[in-house]
């Protein structure tokens, strides 16, 4: 007899019955309440309606979304992974760590990567900087320390701010938000330094992680008095200690913070979109701010 067109392939043993589809020759009455295919008690996976064979149970095939969509997410939307919760936050400590090493061992590498718009070098007669075309040192500047106590803060503050970040955010996120915030730090200080004044060092993406901490606190409803409070210290200690580039700290702080505003109250229905489009925003802006200063440094 020639089989219905649609209808699921049945194989029949001899009485009559369908087989079960893994196990030929096996006869059964019960068939998978999503594929519809016979499954013998061996096959059988209980539902809360009827019972299921292993592959939909499997795949999620049947549900009418992704087998994906009903995985545990992060309050931004990233999907809960394995293994270490702070695996990004320890890349980008070892990133430092290295960088810094290779400065102890030559004291010409910050010359050469720190954050610089426009200035004669004397110690090798040229002219570098940004505005020279050396747009790598808006991102090399920012994993650049030359002193241990300079790294020691950045990175502690990496390592307490990072890993709870991290684990609310995703790993691909959270990354997004420490380079887009350690370049927007870079972009206002390009913007409003003097020229030949250099700068280096994290402070920008962690004035992001800060901003996004408290963005964050507040999303999920929690005291906000102790980062306030921490903010505040910091923001004191910027504009009254000497050497300290408070450009990069504010730029990465408002970078940081309209980042993460964007990517925890996101609708869930356009999450994405939102999400992307908040990133492009502080990307495009300090790309802005860049080419501008470029210019008028040029002209």
């Amino acid at each position: 007899m020639d089989q219905a067109p649609g209808s699921p392939d049945r194989p029949r043993a001899a009485h009559g019955l369908p087989s079960c589809y893994r196990h030929p020759g096996r006869e059964t009455g019960i068939s998978c309440t999503r594929c519809e295919r016979p499954i013998c008690p061996d096959c059988m996976v209980s539902a809360s309606v009827g019972f299921q064979c292993p592959e939909c149970v499997r795949t999620g095939s049947g549900t009418g979304h992704a087998p994906s969509a009903s995985r545990p997410r992060t309050i931004a939307g990233a999907e809960l992974t394995s293994g270490d919760p702070r695996l990004v936050t320890k890349i980008l400590l070892g990133v430092n760590a290295a960088v810094f090493l290779a400065v102890l061992a030559d004291r010409t590498i910050a010359d050469r990567l720190d954050l610089i718009g426009l200035a004669f070098n004397p110690r090798i007669q040229e002219v570098v900087g940004v505005a020279d075309g050396e747009w790598y040192r808006l991102v090399t500047s920012v994993f650049l320390h030359q002193e241990i106590w300079h790294i020691a803060f950045n990175m502690l503050g990496l390592w307490w701010l990072g890993g709870p970040l991290e684990a609310a955010l995703g790993r691909a996120r959270y990354l997004a938000l420490y380079l887009l915030s350690g370049l927007a730090g870079s972009a206002l200080v390009y913007l409003l330094a003097e020229p030949n004044q250099g700068a280096l060092g994290a402070s920008g993406a962690i004035w992001g992680l800060l901003g996004a901490t408290a963005v964050l606190l507040r999303r999920l409803d929690y005291d906000l008095r102790p980062v306030i409070a921490l903010l505040a210290l910091n923001l004191l200690i910027t504009f009254t200690m000497p050497g300290i580039s408070w450009e990069a700290h504010v730029g990465g702080l408002v970078g940081g913070t309209l980042i993460a505003f964007g990517m925890v109250h996101a609708p869930r229905e356009r999450r994405v979109l939102v999400q992307v489009g908040v990133c492009a925003l502080v990307l495009v802006a300090s790309v802005l701010s860049i080419v501008l200063r470029t210019q008028s440094l040029l002209a």
